[in-house]
């Protein structure tokens, strides 16, 4: 029996076996490379070339914060050390500026949230309040009420709409109820910082956004 001798898979996603070239395809099949389209190599190719630009900058982009947070923790510990205070309010909230106005740094926390059981009461007590409502035709809240509790693509409750139901003037006492039965729900489980970078070129404009996001960029 004739020994099977591997080499790879290349950079290039082509096996070689026995001196043979493949390319092994969706069903992990290995394909001859003389059997591959020329279309679907450009593709592969091409393919590769960009997540090989993308997993590079994705690691610069994780470097760049790490060094970023780490910078900005050292500043604070010296500041604290040395005057007994810290930067940013209750919440964790930052900013740092350049001496000339140009430069910002900003360090956002933001709070993560979930829902208790008492949502379920809340729920109830509108349940009640719309059918009652029917009659006296208050279609706007209804749909406030019916977009608050209908889960969005991750299964999770729209918690817009919910927290514009808290800021609805309304006398009625389950109502009330409800409202109270909402804010008791909530938790606070986490929270996660985002960092922003923001400059101008005079102190006389508004400071324009830094943006590392591959969906804005250039914007």
């Amino acid at each position: 029996m004739e020994a099977v001798i591997l080499e790879g898979p290349r950079e290039d996603g082509i096996l070689v076996v026995n001196g043979r070239e493949f390319m092994i395809d969706a069903q992990e099949r290995h394909v001859p490379l003389a059997n591959v389209k020329p279309a679907d190599k450009l593709q592969d190719e091409t393919v590769r070339k960009i997540i090989g630009f993308a997993i590079d900058l994705n690691a610069q982009i994780n470097r760049f914060r790490s060094h970023t947070m780490l910078d900005l923790g050292s500043f604070d510990a010296l500041l604290e050390q040395e005057y007994g205070a810290k930067i940013g309010g209750k919440k964790g909230n930052r900013t740092y500026q350049t001496f000339n106005g140009l430069m910002q740094v900003k360090v956002q926390v933001a709070d993560q949230i979930d829902f208790g059981p008492e949502l379920q009461i809340a729920k109830s007590l509108l349940d009640a309040c719309m059918i009652e409502w029917t009659a006296d035709s208050r279609p706007e809240i209804q749909s406030i009420i019916t977009r608050a509790f209908n889960t969005d693509k991750e299964g999770q409750i729209n918690r817009a709409e919910l927290f514009m139901l808290l800021r609805l003037d309304i006398e009625d006492e389950r109502w009330q109820r409800a409202m109270e039965a909402i804010r008791n729900s909530i938790r606070i489980t986490g929270s996660k910082e985002y960092v922003r970078f923001y400059h101008r070129k005079s102190v006389n404009e508004q400071f324009q956004a830094i943006t590392i996001d591959l969906a804005k960029a250039g914007a």
